[in-house]
């Protein structure tokens, strides 16, 4: 799952949501300096990853990816699924996305203390690109995988993937959606014991 599934998935707990965007990167002790529903929303993001790696719907959609984007397959899933999410958002949510991408934003402008470094430098390309609210559009799809192959100096090839996306269009929106409804049932039953 990429951002705004993590977002998302989050609830409506507002330090939870803080840890569980910006959980990527953050190990060993670093994670006892967040106050105690920050660490929480790091931990369940952790499990969210590992639920989501290991799920045999999940491991279908990389499989369709794995023979040209090799160990990027899981990444480029990732956005897929969270473009599935935003897309068919009114069946998730019933605020507007538009205005729960705001809100978000604003949340991180508010509680920007708390953010990591990471995360900082990140937030202002973010919320002036619009990133989560793009994920709706094919062509945001493809300009987020286009920044992400550069981040890895185009070795992924991740530019390329929006024609897989185009091509398997139907499988992948059929898997995200089951996918969707266990990890939804996942993270409720894990919030509990958090």
């Amino acid at each position: 799952m990429n951002f705004l599934a993590h977002i998302y998935l989050s609830g409506n707990n507002e330090l939870l949501t803080i840890g569980n965007f910006m959980a990527d990167g953050i190990r060993g002790q670093v994670l006892n300096s967040f106050p105690a529903e920050v660490q929480k929303g790091i931990i369940l993001h952790r499990f969210i990853d590992s639920y989501t790696d290991a799920h045999p719907i999940f491991r279908q959609s990389t499989k369709r990816l794995h023979p040209v984007y090799h160990h990027y397959s899981g990444v480029i899933v990732d956005i897929i699924y969270d473009h599935f999410l935003a897309r068919n958002w009114r069946k998730y949510h019933d605020e507007p996305l538009q205005d729960f991408t705001q809100q978000f934003y604003q949340l991180l402008r508010d509680n920007y203390s708390l953010l990591t470094e990471k995360t900082k430098n990140m937030m202002p390309y973010m919320i002036q690109q619009d990133w989560l609210g793009s994920y709706a559009t094919t062509t945001g799809i493809a300009e987020i995988l286009r920044q992400m192959d550069g981040r890895t100096k185009q070795k992924s090839g991740m530019t390329n993937a929006v024609k897989e996306l185009m091509a398997f269009y139907t499988d992948f929106e059929s898997e995200f959606t089951l996918f969707f409804e266990d990890v939804r049932a996942f993270v409720k039953d894990k919030k509990r014991t958090l």
